[in-house]
């Protein structure tokens, strides 16, 4: 059992020397399968990669991806964020609880978290900060909400789950609607049981008089959005669409909206969105594909099969099992990126969830939870750096401490759902 510890002290090594997580994956899977198969390895490894990402599913990957870019260009998250705010304008913390629902919104809309933490942030903590809110509160409930684009459908982390897993990605779109809103409202409470103990974290100072034709007004600026993807939605749902096909949709409409009503697009602004979405996109392709060949070897050496025996042949009952993969789950989602994640566990975890009787398509439902978690938790959370990105008045240090009881929330939402699965598959079992 030598070769294996061999193949993990390579890619560790790889990772501390500083090269690209695509490569430390790739090279250590192709070191392992040189020294399983030999030469073969060479006809092996580019076989895996191609394999991959031979996938119909994950067209819609950068279309989901250029339909969030396009729409973060526009003003779509700075309206969100307004009219949320006029809407909740008499309740205290109302302005941090409008930065939950505008993220959620706009989570379904971009389906990348550090676009909504970019959108909605840049606005929000100045907002909030101004109001006299506490810099905690601010940074904490923008960070943590913007997570919420992982989950809330059209969700990248679900696309890439199905490519690997096999699930229908068109089902775990269903499967994240109810978890989805079921943390927003869960933070949503937390924010207002919060400012109601320590009402200094929140001044009542916003509830001036608002209009409601102020507040109608609002929805003039994001009702476009709203319908471009209930339509992208919705033709999934209704199967008239695949994912991918709605996310060509997607794009298109998106386009129209960023071209057409807000005109914020011109030549080199299109260029340059659409070079950010061949990087973002081929980047997680790459990723995806080394992975493979890492899990290919996995395979090769039987390792899910030894877990799976391991763990089931403990006393241990499920849901303690379950608790102890979730935990570990999280910590590892501190250290390396989601995607690396869900492609090199997969098909580790896969095998043993399906003899514990568990639903694959409910595993990636918890999964991604798991990465809600880890977006905004150090030293890879991203939400955490993008919030710093586009606002310098809050420093690393404050963003970091201000999470803590954020994350709190999200873990506590997490057991929930894996300990009563059946809360996370009554809505995909309606379709």
């Amino acid at each position: 059992m030598i070769e294996p510890l061999i193949v993990v002290v390579v890619l560790l090594a790889l990772i501390a020397f500083g090269a690209p997580i695509f490569l430390a994956l790739g090279a250590s899977g192709l070191v392992g399968l040189y020294m399983a198969r030999g030469s073969l390895a060479f006809f092996f490894a580019p076989t895996s990669f191609f394999g991959q990402l031979n996938s119909f599913e994950l067209i819609a990957l950068p279309l989901f991806i250029l339909m969030g870019n396009l729409l973060t260009a526009t003003p779509v998250g700075q309206n969100l964020f307004r009219a949320a705010a006029l809407w909740l304008h008499w309740l205290r913390g109302g302005l941090a609880i409008a930065t939950v629902g505008a993220s959620a919104i706009f989570g379904a809309v971009s389906g990348v978290s550090v676009a909504g933490v970019a959108a909605v942030g840049s606005i929000a903590v100045p907002q909030m900060l101004n109001r006299g809110y506490s810099r905690s509160l601010a940074a904490g409930s923008v960070a943590s909400s913007g997570a919420l684009a992982m989950l809330i459908p059209p969700s990248v982390p679900f696309i890439i789950y199905g490519a690997v897993s096999g699930v229908s990605v068109a089902k775990l779109f269903i499967g994240g609607v109810v978890p989805g809103i079921a943390l927003a409202v869960a933070l949503s409470i937390y924010i207002w049981l919060r400012v109601m103990v320590w009402p200094q974290e929140a001044p009542t100072g916003e509830r001036e008089r608002v209009s409601m034709g102020e507040r109608v007004g609002a929805l003039g600026g994001i009702w476009h959005a709203l319908l471009l993807i209930s339509i992208v939605l919705g033709s999934i749902y209704a199967g008239v669409a695949t994912p991918s096909e709605a996310a060509a949709f997607g794009a298109a409409g998106a386009f129209f909206i960023a071209a057409v009503i807000f005109r914020v697009l011109d030549l080199k602004k299109t260029m340059s969105i659409f070079a950010a979405t061949v990087k973002i996109s081929g980047a997680i392709l790459l990723i995806i594909g080394c992975a493979k060949i890492f899990g290919d070897y996995l395979n090769l050496v039987r390792l899910p099969e030894t877990v799976t025996e391991a763990l089931t042949a403990t006393a241990l009952p499920a849901w303690a099992i379950l608790t102890l993969l979730m935990v570990a789950l999280v910590l590892l989602g501190m250290i390396v990126d989601g995607v690396s994640l869900i492609v090199v566990t997969t098909p580790i975890l896969l095998p043993l969830i399906t003899a514990l009787g568990y639903d694959p398509l409910w595993f990636g439902i918890i999964l991604v939870m798991n990465l809600e978690i880890a977006v905004v938790t150090p030293p890879v959370g991203l939400n955490l750096y993008a919030l710093r990105g586009v606002c310098p008045m809050l420093s690393v240090e404050e963003i970091i401490g201000s999470v803590v009881p954020f994350v709190l929330v999200q873990f506590l939402m997490l057991m929930m759902f894996v300990l009563f699965p059946a809360l996370s598959l009554w809505l995909p079992g309606l379709f």
